[in-house]
C-alpha cells in the first residue's frame, strides 16, 4: 500500500516542479578594437570605447547571448591577436579582403565601405570625371588619394592632400577645394554633425565597391554562425537600422548576403 502523501509532501513536490532551470553560463568573448577611427571605433572622455561598430557588436551579442569584453586595440599587429588567442572577435573597420581572408575569417557584410565625392551645395558633379579641372581635397595615401591620382594623375597640382578628413572638409567648407573623396562613412558622419556646411554625397561607380567584416580566428566557424546569426537578427528587427541612423543618416544601405 502507498501511504499518501501529506498536504505539505504534495506541495513541497509541486514547489520543486515548477522550480526554473538555472540558465547556462552566457560566454564572454574578448573584442578587439581601434580606438582611432571616428565614428566606427573610438575613446570617449571616460576612455571607454564607443562608435558604429562597438553599437553593432554590443547588439549582435545581446542578440545572441553572449558577453563581451572591449580592448582598445592598436591596428598595426590587430589580426595577430585572434591567431595568438588574445583576442576572440576583431571590429575595427576592416575592409574585406581576399588577402585577408587568407588570415582570418570574416562574417558576413556589415558596412558598405566604398569611397565617396563630397560637394558644396553651390557644385553640380556627378561623377569623378567631372574633377579634373577642379581642386580635389583626399586624405593622403588613403583609397580616396589613389582613386584621384588615377583620374587627375599622381602629381597633379590639382590634388590637395590632407592628414584627416575634419581638416579636408573645413578646407573644403572654405572654398579652398573646389570637392572632396573621402571614405563614405566618415562623411557622412562629419555632414550629420555640421548640418550648417550643407554638403551632399556624389556615387560613382568607379569607386570600388567595398565592405566592412568582423573577423574571427581562422576556422572558428561556431563563433563566425553565432556573429552571423546576431547580424541577421538586428537586421530583421530594425535594431541595425536605429544604429545607423545614430552616427550616419537615414539612408540606411541593403547588406548582401555572404
Amino acid at each position: 500500500m502507498f501511504k499518501r502523501l501529506s498536504i505539505f509532501g504534495i506541495c513541497l513536490v509541486a514547489a520543486l516542479c515548477t522550480l526554473p532551470v538555472a540558465n547556462a553560463v552566457e560566454p564572454t568573448y574578448v573584442v578587439g578594437s581601434g580606438g582611432t577611427y571616428r565614428p566606427f571605433e573610438f575613446e570617449n572622455s571616460k576612455k571607454e570605447l564607443e562608435g558604429f561598430d562597438i553599437d553593432i557588436i554590443s547588439a549582435i551579442a545581446k542578440a545572441e547571448n553572449f558577453n563581451i569584453k572591449l580592448v582598445n586595440t592598436p591596428w598595426e599587429g590587430i589580426f595577430a591577436t585572434l591567431g595568438s588567442g588574445d583576442r576572440d572577435i576583431i571590429i575595427s573597420g576592416i575592409t574585406i579582403t581576399d588577402k585577408r581572408k587568407q588570415m582570418v575569417d570574416f562574417s558576413a557584410p556589415y558596412f558598405p565601405a566604398e569611397q565617396a565625392i563630397v560637394i558644396p551645395k553651390n557644385k553640380n558633379i556627378k561623377s569623378i570625371a567631372e574633377l579634373k579641372p577642379l581642386k580635389v581635397g583626399v586624405v593622403n595615401s588613403s583609397t580616396g588619394d589613389i582613386v584621384v591620382s588615377e583620374v587627375l594623375g599622381k602629381n597633379s597640382t590639382s590634388i590637395k592632400r590632407f592628414d584627416n578628413t575634419p581638416l579636408m572638409l573645413q578646407e573644403l567648407y572654405e572654398d579652398g577645394i573646389d570637392a572632396a573623396v573621402g571614405d563614405v562613412g566618415v562623411a557622412k558622419f562629419y555632414i550629420k554633425n555640421h548640418p550648417e556646411k550643407e554638403f551632399s554625397l556624389v556615387a560613382d561607380d568607379k569607386f570600388e565597391r567595398q565592405f566592412f567584416g568582423i573577423a574571427v580566428a581562422k576556422g572558428n566557424e561556431e563563433l563566425r554562425n553565432k556573429i552571423n546569426t546576431g547580424l541577421k537578427k538586428i537586421i530583421a528587427d530594425g535594431t541595425y537600422a536605429t544604429i545607423y541612423q545614430k552616427w550616419f543618416d537615414s539612408n540606411v544601405p541593403v547588406l548582401p548576403a555572404e
